[in-house]
């Protein structure tokens, strides 16, 4: 549960002493680029039926950062521009703390028919603050013509993917793995998921107490830097970002790959050099199957919009059983509803949804801080300096300790 025990210090309900707060009108869904084009004719669709609540789509920059900027100056300014916020969901605790949007009844939405770990993300102080609307989980991509070739299975465990890594790829051409490591969020993602598949935490749950000064969180460092070291991650991939990772892997010079599920359909094209030469599994863990960094996306509404009523309305509609199949199939977002996962249609055309499924309810939210962006810099901060071998890994779990620790002095 986000940030279970902590208080919120903002109000418990969005400026109750406006009488607009309850009313219908005119709405503004800020979120990121609608780059497949499928968001348009959902809100064409809800605006042909609610004339006098028509939403306005206002698309925000593409790059993460540049859309929570955006969002926290609005919010800041107390401005009612923006009604209902698809926001990351590690912005939950932080707006939620900050009073910047409202607590919603629980009631109002079949969370029961959600995978549990994306409604937990929508939980901040034991309330509901959003409204699960796309997940996201780790997947490792690999070379399914390759292992074939060489008699080989997917890893299961980090000592498995070294040793493919180091003797499979070479002997075909390849290079071994690769993730995120460029000094970002994805290089957060990227430790949080080797601390947490070696039975680590960064901090404790509540993210009151640095947890990541611990034998667990070392291991889970020494095998990113290992890989490093010993030459079967290429040092190049310390400037991948999602995208370059991706084009890598999608030229044919990986064997290995740990994206998102987005990248199955890229991958899938074509013009791509991997076509029908893939398969995907969960991230594999020191003794087993590994545990990803949960990603996605829930929709709130602003605590200074004038129509939380539409508002509201309009996130039951966006997050319903058949705009969540739209999402999927028109955009290839993963939904948040459980059966879409065991629909044999949807599993003929997306064949990663049982993989995605099981990735996703082992997952693990990133550590939840009303200051995350804090939290993600200093962790980011101290692996890049371990990976490019500036610091040894144990400078560099007691520098992110220390600086964890004064981030939540902080708040």
């Amino acid at each position: 549960m986000l940030a279970a025990g902590c208080g919120v210090s903002g109000p418990s309900h969005a400026a109750s002493d406006d009488p607009t707060v309850a009313t219908s009108g005119p709405i503004t869904l800020a979120t990121g680029p609608d780059l497949t084009g499928y968001v348009h004719p959902l809100v064409d669709k809800w605006n042909a039926a609610h004339p006098s609540e028509k939403v306005t789509l206002l698309e925000l920059p593409a790059a993460a950062d540049d859309q929570h900027a955006q969002m926290v100056t609005n919010l800041q300014a107390k401005s009612d521009r923006y009604d209902v916020l698809n926001m990351d969901i590690v912005s939950t605790a932080e707006f939620a703390d900050a009073g910047w949007i409202i607590p919603l009844d629980r009631r109002q939405f079949p969370l029961d028919q959600f995978l549990k770990p994306v409604v937990d993300t929508a939980m901040f102080g034991g309330k509901l603050y959003g409204v699960p609307y796309t997940s996201n989980a780790g997947l490792l991509y690999y070379r399914k013509d390759i292992l074939d070739k060489a008699g080989k299975k997917p890893p299961k465990t980090w000592a498995e993917l070294r040793q493919l890594a180091k003797t499979v790829a070479p002997k075909y051409g390849l290079e071994g793995y690769a993730g995120q490591f460029l000094p970002y969020e994805g290089l957060t993602v990227n430790f949080a998921e080797a601390v947490q598949s070696a039975g680590g935490a960064i901090l404790t749950d509540d993210g009151t107490k640095v947890a990541v000064n611990t034998p667990q969180a070392r291991q889970g460092l020494d095998f990113l830097v290992r890989g490093f070291r010993e030459g079967w991650i290429p040092k190049r991939s310390l400037t991948f970002k999602e995208e370059e990772s991706r084009e890598e892997f999608q030229s044919g010079r990986l064997l290995f790959l740990r994206n998102w599920p987005y990248v199955y359909g890229l991958v899938s094209r074509p013009d791509s050099k991997v076509r029908k030469k893939f398969g995907v599994t969960v991230l594999p863990g020191q003794s087993g199957p590994g545990s990803s960094s949960l990603g996605g996306a829930n929709l709130a509404v602003s605590a200074y919009s004038r129509h939380q009523k539409t508002a509201i309305a309009f996130i039951k509609y966006l997050t319903s059983l058949e705009s969540e199949r739209d999402g999927l199939t028109q955009g290839s977002f993963p939904p948040v509803w459980a059966r879409l996962y065991d629909d044999p249609a949807l599993i003929k055309r997306f064949p990663y949804l049982p993989v995605l499924k099981k990735s996703i309810l082992s997952a693990k939210p990133r550590p939840v801080s009303p200051n995350y962006n804090q939290v993600s810099l200093a962790i980011s901060n101290a692996v890049s300096g371990a990976l490019s071998f500036r610091q040894t890994p144990d400078a560099a779990i007691s520098q992110m300790a220390g600086d964890l620790g004064s981030v939540i002095t902080n708040r």
